[in-house]
């Protein structure tokens, strides 16, 4: 089944402006796939083949990623679907609502679509490639605004697993998530659109990476970019200690205005700053989906403004920029 995924994938880009890509990927993904052997890779694979056919009376990613309702389904198909929908826990970004299941995830990633989309190019037909995608909520809502094509790019099994439960509801042909990181990307030059949300301060070289999602757009693309920042200055730059809000792999946090130079320095044009605020506590938070910790437990008790390492708490800008 799971092999399946990607060659559908490849068939839809075979005669499209990412054919090239075809030079390489399915060497990737074979060797990936070879990888997948041992740990729970095969499990949530059984898992997902136990999911029951619907037939979702309605269909909706305008506003919300919603696939069918209560009366599609009787009440035992119901727990069954949430029964194993479980099975793929912590669920993190979303919400999704699937014949009346909510899965109300850890993030509301809504909000921050809600944020991102009224500053963005019109996203009808254009290819889009959403790095470090997660579970793929945000690849739902780029279908929404009628994309051509919408990719996901994100190395975790878990994740992968997630999209495919979700897209098990509407197995749309236009939108796919692969498991490759960026550094496995060759240079594509070829979307119309590229995303890179919540990843930047993941990179040990942010300017490496900010080159790597350069090299997939098309001369006059779109680059949308979220990340933490901190308050400052051109020169304001803040690496952390061993961990940023319980975070192990944070490595720079930069101000809006640093980071202005730095896309400017890799070739991007037309910087602007769209959005700036804090993480509330409303958008990040323990749910029934996700049981561990979240944003309350990384914040300092005594003050809301600082991690609980005493850090300025987490500050996320949204930045649009042209290739």
């Amino acid at each position: 089944m799971a092999v399946n995924w990607f060659n559908d994938f490849y068939k839809h880009i075979a005669d499209s402006p990412l054919s090239h890509w075809l030079e390489v990927l399915p060497a990737q993904i074979a060797t990936w796939q070879k990888e997948q052997l041992h740990g729970d890779f095969s499990k949530w694979v059984k898992l997902l083949s136990k999911l029951p056919e619907t037939t979702p009376s309605s269909m909706n990613l305008e506003g919300t990623v919603e696939f069918g309702n209560t009366t599609d389904i009787n009440e035992y198909t119901q727990k069954q679907i949430i029964g194993l929908l479980k099975q793929f826990m912590p669920w993190r970004k979303g919400p999704f609502y699937l014949h009346g299941i909510h899965i109300d995830t850890e993030w509301r990633s809504d909000w921050k679509w809600d944020r991102v989309q009224p500053h963005i190019h019109c996203l009808k037909d254009r290819y889009v490639l959403d790095v470090g995608c997660g579970s793929g909520y945000h690849m739902w809502r780029m279908l929404g605004e009628h994309a051509k094509m919408v990719v996901g790019a994100d190395p975790s099994q878990l994740f992968l697993m997630q999209f495919q439960a979700i897209k098990h509801f509407n197995p749309d042909p236009r939108i796919h998530l692969l498991p490759v990181g960026v550094e496995q990307l060759p240079e594509l030059k070829a979307f119309d659109t590229v995303f890179s949300m919540g990843v930047l301060y993941h990179r040990r070289s942010p300017i490496d990476f900010l080159y790597q999602l350069k090299n997939q757009l098309r001369k006059g693309g779109e680059l949308v970019l979220e990340t933490l920042v901190v308050e400052g200055d051109e020169q304001t730059v803040f690496m952390p200690g061993e961990r940023y809000a319980q975070m192990r792999n944070v490595w720079y946090l930069p101000s809006t205005a640093a980071l202005i130079i730095w896309m400017q320095k890799v070739g991007f044009k037309n910087i602007r700053v769209v959005d700036v605020g804090l993480t509330t506590l409303e958008e990040q938070r323990t749910t029934e989906w996700m049981h561990s910790q979240s944003l309350l437990d990384f914040l300092d008790p005594n003050d809301f403004g600082k991690t609980i390492e005493g850090y300025p708490a987490p500050l996320r800008a949204v930045l649009v920029a042209e290739c």
